[in-house]
């Protein structure tokens, strides 16, 4: 008897909320770490991805938009000692709509890919499209060359006074949270400087694009 009579109840209810459920499960996640600021909110107005058969700006565009990565070092770690290791670091190339192609992070003595760079520089940093809306809005798999990533590869040095303004402005726009880590822990500003370039953009491997070529783009 309770059942039945709930039954009207519970399918007016679940009409009530199935538009607000839809509306939560497919808007895209917004505030800290993202570019939720009023200038650009990469997953609701993502640019157009430039044309595929132009490596170099595709290059360009993917950093642009990316607000984080995974950056491989050789490891310093006894067990995995002189292996290539790899974790996850924000970063930021710029403001929203004017990066300058150069991947900026907040780093700290206390992570073990710092221990790695103090002995060996050498760091490839892989950003994918994947985290933002475009992957998920076309169906591509994280994994296939349609859903585009690059690899960059170089050295990883800390920034000089000159560059630490633009650095921090650029870091703690996108990641507000970045302003209350503590102190204690010896935060400073490093930046990858890209030797190398390759973009897997398409299917038949990846493509290289020079540095001149990267840094000569001018994002629109």
């Amino acid at each position: 008897m309770a059942g039945s009579a709930l039954g009207p109840a519970r399918s007016l209810l679940a009409a009530l909320l199935a538009p607000a459920l839809v509306a939560l499960l497919v808007s895209p996640a917004r505030g800290r770490g993202g570019l939720d600021h009023g200038d650009w909110d990469v997953d609701r107005r993502l640019p157009p991805l430039p044309p595929r058969d132009d490596a170099a700006r595709v290059a360009r565009f993917v950093t642009h938009v990316s607000d984080w990565g995974s950056l491989a070092t050789i490891s310093t770690l006894e067990e995995v000692r002189g292996r290539s290791f790899a974790d996850v670091i924000s970063l930021s190339d710029g403001p929203p709509g004017a990066g300058i192609g150069v991947p900026y992070m907040y780093l700290s003595p206390m992570q073990q890919l710092v221990s790695d760079l103090q002995e060996n520089p050498q760091a490839t940093l892989t950003l994918s499209l994947a985290q933002t809306v475009f992957c998920r809005k076309h169906g591509f798999d994280p994994q296939s060359p349609l859903c585009v990533h690059i690899m960059l590869s170089g050295t990883v040095t800390k920034v000089n006074e000159k560059e630490a303004d633009y650095a921090k402005n650029s870091l703690f726009l996108r990641h507000p949270e970045m302003k209350t880590w503590p102190s204690s822990h010896n935060w400073f500003f490093a930046k990858l400087n890209i030797t190398n370039i390759w973009v897997l953009d398409y299917f038949g491997g990846p493509k290289v694009v020079t540095p001149e070529e990267y840094f000569n783009v001018t994002l629109q």
